[in-house]
């Protein structure tokens, strides 16, 4: 089983031609309104992906939590430890531009009730995966993986929105997922100071003895064990939209491949290849592939 702990959003989502400066007001035709959230999203992207998943986290009573969790139940994800709390379904103002980068705000609301407690023994079966994010209080994510450890479940940790870790959790991991902003901020409360990009996996692994795995974007992927390291490049997206989620897409994706008992490179394949091709499309579940489009997709890897 793969486990994922973590946010449930609603995102509403805003395409405009440009995103406003500070102090800048930009005017767009319309607004979606879809589910979003990175733990949700990551959750989506692994069931679609093949994977057997549950999803740990909260919502509020109200009308946005059937919006956040319909597609995830139309996609066999096990919702039975998600709980209802007073506070309301968090949301999320994502504004894209025509070049599909975008920015975004989230109000947290229910994300900031979730508890590591939520998660049975069932939910950590031997040999399953745990996936975590930034998006829920931090010390619920290290009572989880100090929980994953003792029960020889494998842990993957995107650190995502960028804050520091504290090394004592680092080292208890198993994969580090972060882009360059995020890489950074975890090197330097590691200690380790000027480090060129692409020399990041390679040194947070040594550090940690974890798998690092740093996104490039549309440049691929750069990851590393401590005596080995790999580089893959990205997708080639013909009709970009759209980047929101695609940092999700990747991790579900390849927490779905490595459950499966993917060699490692072959699910670093996959994963780029599901993130890319969830660039295609507006907002980030909607567009996320399932398994026989993303294994379609891989032969037009470089």
């Amino acid at each position: 089983m793969i486990t994922v702990l973590g946010s449930i959003n609603v995102d509403i989502v805003l395409k405009t031609s440009q995103l406003p400066a500070p102090g800048e007001t930009v005017l767009c035709p319309r607004y979606e309104t879809v589910a979003g959230g990175k733990g949700a999203n990551q959750a989506l992207a692994a069931a679609r992906a093949g994977g057997n998943v549950a999803l740990v986290g909260c919502v509020g009573r109200d009308g946005f939590a059937e919006i956040a969790l319909h597609d995830l139940r139309a996609a066999g994800v096990d919702l039975s430890a998600v709980r209802e709390t007073a506070s309301p379904t968090a949301c999320a103002a994502c504004m894209v531009d025509d070049t599909g980068e975008n920015a975004i705000v989230v109000a947290s609301g229910a994300n900031l009730d979730t508890r590591a407690e939520q998660l049975s023994d069932a939910l950590l079966p031997f040999g399953g995966m745990l996936v975590l994010q930034m998006e829920i209080p931090h010390p619920e994510n290290w009572a989880a993986i100090e929980r994953a450890r003792s029960r020889k479940v494998r842990t993957i940790l995107s650190v995502a929105p960028a804050a520091p870790v504290p090394s004592e959790y680092l080292d208890q991991v198993d994969f580090i997922l972060v882009n360059e902003l995020e890489g950074r901020a975890i090197a330097e409360a590691s200690g380790i100071k000027d480090i060129t990009r692409d020399a990041l996996p390679k040194a947070l692994a040594d550090r940690h003895g974890a798998t690092c795995i740093l996104t490039l974007g549309g440049e691929g992927v750069i990851a590393a064990e401590p005596n080995r390291e790999w580089k893959i490049s990205a997708l080639s997206v013909d009709n970009l939209v759209d980047t929101t989620g695609a940092g999700d897409a990747f991790a579900g994706c390849l927490a779905a491949e490595l459950y499966r008992g993917a060699e490692f490179e072959e699910a670093l394949r996959f994963a780029v290849t599901g993130a890319g091709l969830s660039c295609s499309g507006l907002g980030a579940q909607p567009s996320y592939a399932d398994r026989p489009a993303i294994q379609a997709g891989m032969s037009s890897l470089p």
